[in-house]
């Protein structure tokens, strides 16, 4: 029994414990100080050591101007703890008060105490940026690692560099780090990669290739050539990546895998002619069996993108010879579930795809094939309106590798076979879910869905345009582009001014597009320029006609008026980066 109410009281004092913690912290965001420095100090009271609350309760005194009381809380603690930290919490105090001469001085012992112990530096440098005194806490790494050469604080300093607005330092520092340390160039690439997206990184970037340029061309070590290739790539200037890339392999003509990667993320960029090019060097330098389905593989997919129904018969025999030639196994799995859902949704025999993909399934696969290869089969079951066959297979993939990305896109999957067959209520509840996944692509697609059902419910309970919408969606993903045009064109007659007007100007838009009738695409997307300018899409009606007035049709003085309006009127815009690029491009800046 005693040891039973011994329990239950440790237990109702934890609980209590917890809840002033709370209050107290309810207190000091919601900014009544007077009520969190109460709470505070009796939290302090009951766990002296507690630095978190030592200071919080500093800053409550310092918040309602109790300047004197901070500082003889701090002087006390100092006295008994003697943490370096607590002086520069001190000096803080004064530059509160304005005394910038008695601040400066015990900042000036701070920096004196890591003179003497330079591990001190930990807790100092650390109070002088918390405080935001960059300057000092740059002095304080500088200090320590004069001298202590083990200590290594080339990361925090190239962070101060950037804060403090020295570009050039903290490349310089952030390169030199890298080349010593390889192991943490990631982490200091995605912090470059934050300075190169910055508004102000024009500059950055030139600054940036020139540091790099200059390093590749001084040292003959192929990092070098690799860093300034993964610039380019972040660039999204595939073809200079290359030069780099093609350095590496005259040097170092092991593998060819990172040309193949290469080209991977210019055809994801829709630089295609770049893509073939590199893939066109990979096949001329390598005999990897692996290598050359893998580049054959992405030439195919740029072809079938690319073709006429009068190219059709060229591809499939093209197809034919790949596997004839590298013959039906394992390693040529990407060319039997592309041969697959060619005949299925471009030569429309669907039972000659199935086949390909039961014949794949006899082969010995990992789960993660086994589960491609029941995605391409669901796929096709769902062309041939076999909904219900089709959400098995998705199912299974689901089940099969929980939370892996592939078992997300099942999941998009499943629910946009919901939305084909007009079950709004499930594929709703699917895809709200998918607003939340980790996979940015599927995430944006769950959340256009979603929008789209939610929004077009609440203006027509009876769902019929909807219905129709759902329909046209459904020709689009079966290759009937045609008759998707009308099935979207006879929904414009029927509900103009409705809400569903806005996005099937957009559907339309994006299918002139594709069939390369860009006049036709930007009269969709003025429309919607025009007359939803409030609305969801209005940032994609105005970066897609720029891009077709940039790319496809030249006219470079029309896209620049487009690309203006997204970097003044749509900062939230996922185009937003895109559209500030290209305008700074054909205005003419020359440090990109």
């Amino acid at each position: 029994m005693k040891k039973l109410f011994l329990f239950i009281s440790l237990s109702f004092s934890l609980f209590a414990f917890a809840q002033n913690e709370q209050l107290a912290q309810y207190y000091y965001d919601k900014g009544d100080f007077e009520k969190a420095k109460m709470g505070y100090e009796e939290l302090l009271h009951s766990v002296p050591q507690n630095m978190q609350y030592f200071l919080r309760t500093i800053d409550c005194y310092q918040q309602l101007q109790q300047f004197d009381s901070a500082e003889e809380a701090i002087t006390n603690r100092l006295n008994k703890y003697n943490q370096g930290n607590l002086v520069v919490e001190l000096g803080y105090n004064f530059q509160l008060q304005k005394n910038e001469a008695k601040a400066k001085s015990y900042y000036d012992q701070a920096i004196d105490r890591i003179k003497k112990n330079p591990n001190e530096v930990y807790g100092i440098a650390s109070s002088f940026e918390k405080k935001v005194l960059l300057d000092y806490a740059l002095k304080s790494y500088q200090t320590a690692t004069d001298l202590e050469v083990k200590y290594n604080f080339n990361y925090q300093k190239g962070l101060l560099y950037g804060q403090l607005g020295n570009m050039e330092m903290m490349i310089s520092t952030f390169l030199d780090e890298s080349y010593a340390n390889p192991q943490n160039s990631i982490l200091i690439q995605n912090q470059l990669s934050r300075f190169m997206s910055d508004d102000s990184g024009d500059n950055f970037n030139e600054s940036l290739r020139k540091g790099l340029i200059v390093r590749v061309q001084k040292n003959q070590d192929l990092f070098w050539n690799h860093y300034l290739s993964w610039f380019y790539v972040q660039q999204k200037e595939f073809s200079k990546a290359f030069i780099q890339e093609k350095a590496i392999y005259k040097r170092n003509s092991e593998s060819l895998s990172n040309i193949v990667n290469l080209a991977n993320l210019a055809l994801e960029e829709g630089d295609e002619e770049m893509a073939v090019e590199i893939l066109g060097f990979v096949l001329v330098n390598t005999k990897d069996l692996e290598l050359l389905v893998q580049a054959h593989t992405y030439l195919i997919r740029i072809k079938i993108e690319k073709a006429e129904e009068k190219d059709f018969a060229t591809i499939n025999a093209e197809i034919e010879g790949l596997l004839t030639e590298y013959e039906i196994t394992p390693f040529t799995l990407s060319l039997q579930l592309i041969q697959a859902h060619f005949v299925a949704f471009n030569l429309k025999k669907p039972e000659q795809g199935r086949t390909i993909i039961k014949r794949a399934l006899d082969l010995q696969l990992d789960d993660y094939r086994v589960a491609k290869v029941k995605m391409e089969l669901a796929d096709i079951l769902l062309f041939e309106e076999k909904f219900n066959q089709a959400l098995i297979y998705y199912s299974q993939i689901e089940m099969d590798l929980k939370n892996d990305v592939v078992a997300h896109e099942a999941s998009l999957k499943a629910a946009k076979t919901s939305y084909f067959k007009a079950d709004f209520v499930w594929a709703l509840k699917q895809f709200k879910e998918l607003k939340a996944a980790n996979t940015q692509l599927i995430a944006n697609d769950a959340l256009e869905y979603f929008l789209l059902i939610n929004d077009n419910t609440a203006a027509d309970s009876t769902q019929t345009a909807l219905k129709e919408f759902a329909k046209g969606d459904y020709l689009l993903y079966q290759n009937r582009n045609q008759e998707a045009i009308v099935q979207f064109q006879s929904i414009l007659k029927n509900n103009r001014g409705q809400e569903i007007e806005a996005v099937t100007l957009f559907r339309l838009g994006k299918i002139y597009e594709k069939t390369a009738d860009y006049n036709l695409a930007l009269s969709q997307y003025q429309e919607i320029i025009d007359h939803h300018n409030d609305g969801i899409y209005i940032d994609e009606a105005l970066f897609f006609s720029a891009e077709i007035y940039n790319k496809k049709l030249k006219e470079v003085e029309k896209a620049k008026p487009l690309y203006e309006k997204i970097i003044f009127n749509h900062e939230d815009s996922i185009y937003f980066v895109e559209a500030r690029k290209s305008f700074r491009q054909l205005r003419g800046d020359t440090n990109l």
